[in-house]
């Protein structure tokens, strides 16, 4: 099979994030297997979903893994001029839900895989295909733990999200929560007998936006646009009509961190309200929605020289979206991102890439494989 063969059979999964992936992970296995490749399937928490991890080359020897994911967001927008989940060739562009975020790097890995095979690699790559990325890294966490037990500690992780195949060394943390504060019902001309939940977020927003205005003082990473760490309440839902007293709002709030700057730190001021409330009798929850660090490779790293040299091309400093580069920084393997097409394009109706894009990936990889073959 060729790319966009496999491109064609990754976007008929409609590996849609927060559910089951069992369909795509097994049509991955089946292939990896019929070129020789051992597969881990390592089941998550959920119970219904599951990462997985291979080795091409010496287990034994340290190698470089290629990260990616195989969920999508979904693809209910009404302007798709076509199904999300058939691949539609247009000139060069194929269309389809997950072409550009990343199911294209998917296939430019899994096409690389009979090369790969070929050569005689002196060390490893692995591949390492996680769930639920879109929900905020929730699946790789679960593979990075396994990482001691599949292969000697890797020398760098590349992860494929879409970057223009040019190699990028930062991009800020991210941690996210939701709010619920829960009153009582009433008919709004007695407001004697209900509890406004809407007021009683009150203090949890205007904490929220006080936090907000402090961070844009610093610290400074001139890195980033802006240069300095940010939050903001994303949704803020509640009440059912102008004359009943709310009995529940719902809100969230997001917090994204230069690096040095733990996510979680960030949102502790808003947390801290929240917890003052339910210390006062009110039923206030607090439910984490994510959480992952920022990505900081030093210019003159290893990894990013290698990145350079199969590339052709400079790194990029940062890029403003998250991955799951950081996770695995934080374990102790240098990290970048580095895949085919264009983040400009994902999580729209009509995402697109190009077939070139995806040939330029499968080279790079195959590039690789060949830094890493024993020389005859």
């Amino acid at each position: 099979m060729n790319v966009v063969q496999i491109l064609e059979r990754l976007v008929s999964f409609p590996s849609v994030v927060g559910t089951p992936n069992g369909d795509v992970v097994d049509w991955i296995v089946r292939y990896l297997e019929s070129h020789f490749v051992r597969v881990n399937v390592l089941p998550g928490p959920e119970g219904d979903r599951a990462n997985l991890f291979a080795t091409l080359g010496p287990e034994d020897r340290r190698g470089y893994i290629l990260s990616g994911h195989m969920d999508v967001v979904p693809a209910q927008e009404a302007e798709w001029r076509s199904d999300p989940f058939t691949l539609r060739a247009e000139g060069e562009n194929l269309y389809g839900r997950g072409t550009s975020d990343m199911k294209g790097f998917l296939a430019a890995v899994l096409a690389s895989v009979p090369a790969l095979r070929a050569l005689r690699l002196d060390h490893p790559i692995h591949i390492a295909f996680s769930y639920d990325e879109e929900a905020g890294c929730r699946g790789v966490p679960h593979l990075i733990s396994r990482l001691t037990e599949l292969c000697a500690p890797p020398l760098g992780a590349i992860i494929g999200e879409p970057s223009n195949m040019r190699g990028v060394r930062a991009h800020k943390g991210k941690a996210a929560a939701r709010i619920s504060i829960e009153g009582r019902a009433g008919h709004s001309s007695r407001p004697d007998q209900g509890i406004n939940a809407i007021h009683l977020m009150v203090d949890v927003l205007s904490k929220a936006v006080e936090t907000a205005g402090a961070l844009t003082q610093g610290p400074h990473d001139p890195t980033f646009e802006p240069s300095y760490s940010s939050m903001q309440v994303g949704t803020l839902k509640g009440g059912q009509a102008l004359n009943i007293i709310p009995d529940l709002c719902v809100a969230e709030i997001e917090a994204r961190a230069i690096p040095g700057i733990a996510p979680t730190a960030l949102l502790e001021p808003v947390h801290a309200v929240v917890r003052s409330l339910a210390a006062h009798g009110i039923n206030a929850t607090w439910e984490p929605l994510s959480d992952y660090p920022a990505l900081s490779l030093p210019p003159d790293a290893p990894l990013s020289a290698l990145v350079e040299r199969l590339t052709g091309a400079p790194s990029l400093a940062a890029v403003s979206y998250g991955t799951e580069a950081g996770l695995y920084q934080n374990a102790g393997i240098p990290s970048i991102i580095c895949g085919p097409g264009d983040i400009a394009r994902a999580h729209k109706p009509n995402e697109f890439i190009r077939a070139e894009e995806l040939t330029s990936c499968q080279t790079f990889i195959e590039a690789l494989g060949g830094f890493l073959s024993i020389r005859s």
